[in-house]
């Protein structure tokens, strides 16, 4: 078994996550932003990739009263587990997100481990793969179910999604369109890597629409074959 995974993103009218120099998305309104902390109350860990913290430095704690109580009731610690995924581990350690009060675990590769195995910013380092392999999500997935976290939240980037995806491992996606247009050949997608081929596209369901003034909020699970 793998945890429950549900890819939450806010992206420009014309699929675009950040600009074309990756800056931190902060396009969002403050309905939205309300609406991925609410998201992110309602889940054991919060996976996102290198390139997302180094964008922001931060990651998004869970502020608002109701939702810690909301935790409380549910016999869940304040905040959800935050994971940061990098094949190399070369983070800064002066980062906010460092010295922010939530349990940090790290998923790297042995040589990635090595880096932060006698520093104490990360509560646990998962590093199951040698350093040019594959990271494989089946079983990191099926690691983390393993240490009691059952339900994650993706806050990107584009890669990391994409990989999940092309591992089957995701099951639902909140998207938020915003209205406003980025453009840029190298402005990133939701997902990103190679892209699929039509006939193997993930295909969606979608499960409900939202506004939120001159927001949409798309909700969609991932087909399964049969």
């Amino acid at each position: 078994m793998r945890p429950h995974t549900t890819v939450v993103l806010a992206m420009s009218a014309d699929g675009k996550i950040a600009d074309a120099w990756r800056s931190a998305a902060r396009f969002g309104s403050t309905a939205d932003k309300r609406h991925l902390e609410a998201q992110v109350a309602q889940v054991d860990g919060v996976l996102f990739g290198a390139e997302t913290l180094r964008a922001y430095g931060t990651t998004l704690r869970v502020s608002q009263p109701d939702l810690l109580q909301q935790r409380q009731h549910q016999g869940r610690p304040p905040q959800p587990t935050h994971i940061v995924c990098s094949r190399s581990a070369q983070l800064n350690p002066d980062f906010p997100f460092f010295r922010q009060a939530v349990p940090r675990w790290l998923i790297t590769t042995t040589a990635g481990a090595k880096l932060w195995s006698c520093r104490p910013e990360f509560d646990r380092i998962l590093a199951p793969f040698p350093p040019n392999a594959q990271l494989n999500w089946v079983l990191i997935l099926e690691q983390l179910a393993e240490l009691e976290l059952k339900t994650l939240a993706v806050l990107g980037g584009g890669q990391l999604v994409a990989s999940l995806l092309a591992a089957e491992c995701i099951d639902e996606l909140w998207l938020t369109v915003c209205p406003l247009i980025l453009g840029g050949t190298n402005a990133p997608t939701p997902v990103a890597g190679d892209g699929f081929p039509a006939k193997l596209a993930p295909r969606l369901n979608l499960l409900s629409v939202h506004t939120l003034d001159h927001e949409v909020l798309l909700h969609y699970s991932v087909k399964r074959e049969s």
